[in-house]
């Protein structure tokens, strides 16, 4: 069941959305905020990520200072657990489509990071559901 209208589901949206900002992704500080430092991801482009890779790449990755803006729609979340909430959407970067999925989880503080990302390209076409 899609509970986009959760309060946990609105923060887990407003914190990925900050992950997107050019600012957050040039200052480790701010992006350390947002990740738990259990966090992998698979991207878009297959590669697997770690915690300390990411936020090594994240100023140089798309959405930072140089790169394509990242555009986000279609947000749908759902709470899976208490503290643990699934994300969906998609993003075009550069003209290339995703679906994306991610894993937000309550850390000891009441903090709400991100666990776990994964990217998966959408193939050129007509657009599917």
């Amino acid at each position: 069941m899609t509970e986009s209208r959760h309060p946990d589901v609105a923060e887990a949206i407003e914190r990925e959305l900050r992950l997107h900002d050019p600012a957050v992704r040039l200052s480790r500080p701010l992006a350390e905020a947002l990740f738990d430092p259990g966090f992998t991801e698979v991207g878009a482009s297959g590669r697997r990520w770690t915690y300390a890779e990411m936020l090594a790449a994240l100023p140089a990755l798309h959405g930072g200072e140089d790169g394509p803006p990242i555009v986000a729609e279609a947000f749908a979340g759902t709470v899976l657990a208490p503290g643990v909430v699934h994300l969906t959407y998609e993003t075009v970067i550069g003209g290339r489509r995703a679906r994306r999925s991610s894993l937000w989880r309550r850390d000891t503080a009441g903090t709400l990071r991100l666990y776990y990302h994964q990217g998966t390209p959408v193939p050129d076409g007509p657009a599917q559901p």
